[in-house]
Formats: structure tokens, C-alpha cells, sequence
């Protein structure tokens, strides 16, 4: 595999749907287009570069929210319209602009709700029952929860019966089980893992938190870089209805791009976070803050040099997705395509949000 372009000269498989796009044009996919420096919190932070926003629809995100909190209920969460207030309805018709479906949609409405469940009652937050100590048995049950284990008699029963106890391990199976009705064998193996290497990030943190012994700023990025907004972003031509085929989606210049796209979208999670995650009990590791414990430096000062980190990297994302544009595949394109509104999305998403006002 020298050569991206010697891979999938046509659509296929699942992917075959996309082939009714054609290739897209140059003015369609240029990576020049469409970017712009944001202003963000109260205005006094330089400004971020983020791709443009490509869709807000209130109505189709009511209605994916409507259903999600349907959902939720079943699974378990008490006052589901309050622990949905992460409105992650509108999240997914933010970031996954290529369908109006809302079955689609739920897609990654689902998941990325039972992903923030366990993020905050499970990693995070500490009023809501988050243990540093208790995580790493929590997300082992998780693995088995999204990615059944053999058959093994009574400790089957056993396994199940905890499962079927705790609305964030029902939810996520779920969210897994609405994926694999909608998309394949490979798409649920590869949400799966990207997952599984988050939760050993979240066990990274639970140890810092834990000794009190907080990493410097690169060590902190290091472990940050495998728990991002890429886990969310695996689900794009999933939710899009159609499949990046593997050997594209691994490919070692692909990976860059989403890792790159993954870190700089969860770097502006860590920018509108500093205040709740400082406020902790034990407080959430965060960039800005590694920053400026390392540096001696203000919050302010740190904040400015996050926001330099963040736009690097959207830059570099601009910069690989032009270089793969002579590619003669659809599904990379729409993919690529994809990650960029995703970014955007995931911008305007926190950025509006309550939960980080």
C-alpha cells in the first residue's frame, strides 16, 4: 500500500451509494474554502480557527431529541430530560451534515450520550459519583457491555445481571446494538476499539487524579491525543450511511488527519471546561491547566497558548485534507468532508452550549 491513489479507484461495498455523488469537484472540496477565526467565550481569548458552521437545524434536532430521551428512559437514566439537557441531539445534526435521517442521526445522538454518561458519572465528575479508584473496573464492564464477551455458563448470568443493573452500560450496548442495525461487522469493531483506547486514557487520568501526582503538559497532550473527538468522529460514514473501506481509513496519512481533527476539536473542549474542571474536588486534568502549572503562568497566558495549540493543528488538518484531494476515492472524500463539518459543528456545539456557560 505505497500509494493512496492505487487504493479503490470506484465505490464499493456499503460504501457503493456514494458512487450517485461522482467525484466531487475541486470547489466542493477545497480546504481553502470554508474556514474562519471564531470568537469564543467572553471575547478576551484570542479567536479560534474552525471550519464554518454548515447546518443548524432546530427542528430536526428537537426530533432527534425527542426520541433520544425515549431512549434514554428505557435504558434506565433517571429524568432523562435532564441528564439530555447535553442536547446531544443537536450535536449530531451539528456535526453530521451529509443526512436529515433520524434514525441516522440517533446513530451517533446514542452513543456519544452513553459516552458522555460514562464520562461524567463514571471518570469525571465527582458529585455525580465519579470514584478515580473505581474507574478502571467501571470500563472494564463497559468493554464487555459494547463488545460481548464468549459465553461462560452461570458467570454469563452473573455479567449480565450487572449489565442489565446500570443505565450507562445499558446505554452503551444499546448504542452499539443501533449501530450494527445501520452499519457493518468492521464500522462496530472500529467504534469499539477507538473507545476502548479512550477508556485507557480516562484510567490515565483516574491515577493522576487519584495520587494527586498531575502530569506535565506534553505528557498530559500524549495520553489527550487517544481520548478526543475522534472516538465521535468514527461514526461519520456510519451515520452518512455509507463505509470508509479499511485499508483508507487506517492508512497512516488518513489517521493523521483524524487524530489531528479529534485533538483539536477536544482542545476546545478543554478551553470552555477550565472553570468546571478546576472547580472539581479533585480537579479534571485539562490543557490549560497542565499548561500553566507547568509554566507558572496565568490562566490567560496558558488559554493563548491552547488556543495556538488548537489552531496548528486545524491548520494542519487543512493542509493534509488538500494534499489527499487527487485521491479517486468518493468515500474518502466525503469522509474527509465530513471530519471538517464535524469540527464545526462540535465548535458551535460547545461553544452555545449551557453546560459551558
Amino acid at each position: 500500500m505505497s500509494d493512496l491513489r492505487d487504493l479503490l479507484t470506484r465505490p464499493s461495498g456499503l460504501g457503493t451509494s456514494a458512487a450517485r455523488f461522482g467525484r466531487p469537484g475541486a470547489a466542493e472540496l477545497s480546504a481553502d474554502a470554508g474556514y474562519a477565526d471564531r470568537p469564543w467565550g467572553d471575547g478576551t481569548a484570542p479567536p479560534l480557527y474552525v471550519p464554518v458552521l454548515e447546518r443548524e437545524d432546530a427542528l430536526l434536532a428537537a426530533a432527534v431529541d425527542e426520541r433520544l430521551v425515549a431512549w434514554a428512559r428505557e435504558c434506565g437514566f433517571e429524568e432523562p430530560e435532564r441528564f439530555l439537557g447535553g442536547l446531544f441531539g443537536r450535536l449530531a445534526v451539528l456535526t453530521h451534515v451529509d443526512t436529515d435521517d433520524v434514525d441516522q442521526l440517533l446513530i451517533a445522538a446514542k452513543l456519544n450520550a452513553a459516552w458522555w454518561a460514562a464520562d461524567d458519572l463514571y471518570a469525571d465528575d465527582t458529585e455525580m459519583g465519579a470514584v478515580p479508584a473505581e474507574l478502571p473496573p467501571r470500563l472494564a464492564l463497559a468493554m464487555a457491555a459494547m463488545d460481548p464477551v464468549a459465553p461462560a455458563a452461570e458467570f454469563t448470568e452473573d455479567l449480565e445481571g450487572r449489565i442489565a443493573s446500570d443505565p450507562v452500560l445499558v446505554g452503551l450496548r444499546s448504542g452499539i446494538a443501533h449501530l450494527a442495525s445501520r452499519s457493518t461487522a468492521t464500522v462496530v469493531q472500529r467504534v469499539c476499539y477507538s473507545t476502548f483506547a479512550m477508556f485507557v486514557s480516562w484510567g490515565a487520568y483516574a491515577a493522576w487524579r487519584h495520587t494527586g501526582n498531575y502530569p506535565p503538559a506534553w505528557q498530559y497532550l500524549a495520553t489527550r491525543q487517544h481520548d478526543t473527538f475522534y472516538t465521535s468522529m468514527t461514526l461519520i460514514d456510519a451515520v452518512g450511511g455509507y463505509e470508509l473501506p479499511a485499508p483508507l481509513y487506517y492508512d497512516p496519512r488518513v489517521r493523521q488527519l483524524l487524530t489531528a481533527a479529534g485533538t483539536a476539536s477536544v482542545v476546545v473542549n478543554d478551553l470552555v471546561s477550565v472553570e468546571k474542571d478546576a472547580a472539581d474536588e479533585k480537579p479534571v486534568c485539562n490543557m490549560v491547566l497542565q499548561i500553566a502549572a507547568d509554566r507558572g503562568c496565568s490562566i490567560a497566558e496558558a488559554t493563548a497558548r491552547t488556543v495556538e495549540l488548537h489552531n496548528q493543528l486545524v491548520r494542519d488538518f487543512e493542509a493534509g485534507h488538500r494534499a489527499l484531494l487527487a485521491v479517486p476515492s468518493p468515500e474518502l472524500h466525503r469522509f474527509l468532508k465530513g471530519t471538517k463539518a464535524w469540527m464545526g459543528g462540535g465548535f458551535e456545539w460547545h461553544t452555545t452550549h449551557p453546560r459551558y456557560r
